[in-house]
């Protein structure tokens, strides 16, 4: 009995620190994401003038960054399917990490899209691959809260990026940001060298072989997309999950590309005001990724996600009325709560929606449908902003997520708690 016992312990203090392992290598690949993509948005002003870049050059280097992150969320996410989440993960470090790296080195607007386009193969590969190694890594009454805690990484990244960009851009050049952002590149794959598969996904692979000249096995092996649109309910899923990661992404890097410059044009606030009050907006969707994994692991998926989605459209809108510098501070938070505290919750949600043959494959390609398209909110932003104002342009955005709450209500099924297929 006691032996049994001793086993039994040590059989779970294996798999906690596994799945430790495992939580702390998505969340570092995420925060590398989170980091690069906002030091961009800091630098455009300067690169632009560097470069003699006009607004839409600059403007697009972010969009096709996304565009590439598409592509590689696509392609990663499938190849993870077949080959191992860790595997595909260690490859999407390495060319971010290569492709960031030569942006240094850019001497015009063609070789630097060039480079950030590919960057962003590797960018896109890692949000899907992490959340789906959490979720199976960790039991299902934890699945919502462990997988915020990925999305957690994105907003470390972009608050050390919001505090330390001000600081170090006027010392070392857009050129030694970019340098820079290769030290968590290395650090995450070195982390991510310490883990290893996810059992279930072993036990999927091995079923499969075993199985493999079964008709059904051999096409859910080859194809796992077309899970994604196997019948009538994974269909009207897949197209809710879109929806709400497009929405979410649009509505994310609508704000946060544009947020700085709004700050210093309409307000006249310099690079280190803008950039702390940047920071108290990511503190604030910090603490809504926490809350709503906590939430959704308590009372569901979607009621969490309608509190949220109905959140963003009143604080968007009245963030865009806000004149005084202590309104936008504590604003700026609130809404930060709601905008992109609903990252929080799609790990999960996606998790279990799809088997494991294909998780990762709909964790990527979903998620980066939603990153295609909002790679167009900057663009968006900018041309509505040009046209009317910054202040116009934050109140339109706020109707987007009236879209969000329908495709919530109608389109996506609850999962709370549900076992992994």
């Amino acid at each position: 009995m006691t032996v049994a016992s001793s086993s039994t312990s040590s059989r779970a203090s294996a798999q906690r620190g596994y799945a430790g392992r495992a939580l702390l290598a998505a969340v570092l690949g995420y925060a590398m994401d989170g980091f690069d993509l906002l030091i961009l948005g800091f630098m455009l002003p300067v690169i632009a003038v560097d470069l003699h870049l006009s607004p839409t050059q600059a403007g697009s280097l972010v969009t096709w960054t996304l565009i590439g992150a598409v592509a590689g969320g696509i392609v990663f996410g499938v190849l993870s399917d077949y080959f191992g989440r860790v595997r595909m993960l260690t490859w999407t470090i390495l060319i971010f990490a290569v492709f960031t790296g030569l942006c240094a080195l850019a001497q015009g607007y063609a070789d630097l899209l060039a480079y950030r386009t590919i960057a962003g193969l590797g960018l896109g590969g890692e949000f899907g691959i992490g959340m789906t190694l959490v979720a199976e890594a960790w039991p299902a009454a934890q699945r919502a809260r462990v997988s915020s805690y990925v999305g957690l990484g994105w907003q470390l990244g972009v608050l050390a990026a919001a505090l330390l960009t001000p600081l170090l851009l006027p010392l070392i050049g857009w050129r030694g940001m970019f340098a820079l952002g290769l030290v968590p590149a290395v650090v995450s794959f070195v982390v991510r060298r310490q883990v290893e598969e996810p059992a279930l996904f072993i036990e999927r692979v091995e079923h499969a072989r075993q199985v493999r000249r079964a008709e059904q096995a051999a096409t859910a092996r080859k194809l796992p997309l077309r899970r994604l649109v196997a019948d009538a309910r994974a269909t009207r899923a897949s197209l809710g999950v879109a929806i709400l990661c497009s929405v979410q992404n649009f509505g994310y890097y609508g704000l946060m590309i544009w947020l700085p410059s709004y700050l210093s044009k309409t307000f006249g606030y310099s690079l280190t005001r803008s950039g702390l009050w940047t920071s108290a907006t990511v503190l604030g969707m910090a603490l809504g990724i926490w809350l709503f994994g906590i939430a959704a692991d308590r009372f569901g998926r979607k009621p969490t996600f309608l509190l949220y989605q109905a959140g963003a459209v009143v604080m968007v809108f009245v963030y865009a009325h806000l004149g005084t510098p202590f309104a936008l501070l504590i604003g700026g938070a609130v809404m930060g709560v709601f905008v992109n505290g609903m990252i929080g919750g799609y790990g999960a949600l996606i998790s279990e929606l799809y088997p494991t043959e294909a998780r990762a494959t709909a964790q990527n390609v979903l998620f980066n449908i939603g990153r295609a398209v909002g790679g167009f909110g900057p663009v968006a932003v900018g041309a509505l902003a040009a046209r009317f104002s910054f202040g116009a342009a934050l109140a339109l955005l706020a109707s987007i997520y009236l879209l969000d709450i329908l495709a919530t209500l109608f389109l996506i099924p609850e999962r709370r708690g549900a076992a992994l297929d």
